[in-house]
């Protein structure tokens, strides 16, 4: 069984991957392919870097499966420190989001497949056919962002849970729920409100980096020995 040291690295380990895997299917690829307003040029580029779109799939199936080791690694981490919230870490960091994601990876299998021109497709002109293969890489970042208000939520309890757990610096799970705060700011101002959505996104990203500095302490120093407490001290006396 690991210590509470090891098992903290480990998790500190498969964030640190998520971490280094997620943008390239997030970000990276969307701003390589995707041209504003141009379903003509965007359909192009997916001509002709079909397979590079085909690496932002493999990134976000990868990540979203080490993001699920990932969470139950963190349960079973701070399980013994409050049930209840280590319950509500895997809920809103995997049963939830996790289906959104993997489903949502089927927007852009369908736009590889409506640029690709299919047979089956004759029944639309080329133009009909870039404008949906526009649609549906519109809809997968559009299905990220609903999954980003689960990626918001679940940096709540865990937030708790780092400053409840006296074996991770409490600021760390101050930053956590601040990041949580601008996914969830962002997200919901994208869906509900667009019009302030780039105003509102200039503030949340370099909050969102809050996040950040947790994953860092757990590779590094993972999780440091608990000094007794004040009522255990007496009793370790006698």
């Amino acid at each position: 069984m690991r210590s509470a040291k090891q098992q903290a690295r480990f998790a500190g380990f498969l964030y640190l991957l998520v971490a280094l895997i997620a943008p390239i299917g997030l970000m990276y690829v969307p701003g390589k392919l995707i041209v504003a307003r141009d379903a003509t040029a965007t359909a192009a580029n997916l001509r002709a870097f079909g397979w590079l779109l085909r690496l932002g799939i493999a990134s976000e199936l990868i990540h979203q499966v080490i993001g699920l080791f990932l969470v139950l690694a963190l349960y079973r981490l701070f399980r013994a420190v409050d049930e209840g919230l280590a319950r509500q870490l895997v809920i809103f960091g995997a049963l939830v989001s996790l289906p959104i994601m993997f489903v949502n990876v089927l927007n852009d299998v369908a736009a590889l497949i409506l640029a690709g021109g299919a047979d089956s497709l004759a029944v639309f002109d080329a133009r009909q056919r870039d404008a949906l293969a526009y649609l549906f890489l519109r809809l997968h970042g559009q299905g990220i962002v609903v999954a980003s208000v689960f990626w918001g939520l679940w940096l709540f309890p865990f937030g708790l849970l780092v400053i409840r757990s006296r074996f991770i610096p409490r600021v760390l799970g101050v930053l956590l729920m601040i990041a949580g705060v601008a996914y969830m700011a962002s997200a919901f101002t994208t869906l509900i409100v667009p019009l302030y959505a780039s105003l509102v996104a200039k503030i949340a990203l370099p909050l969102e980096a809050a996040e950040l500095p947790i994953v860092f302490w757990l590779v590094i120093w993972g999780a440091r020995p608990l000094r007794p407490t004040a009522e255990a001290e007496p009793a370790c006396a006698m």
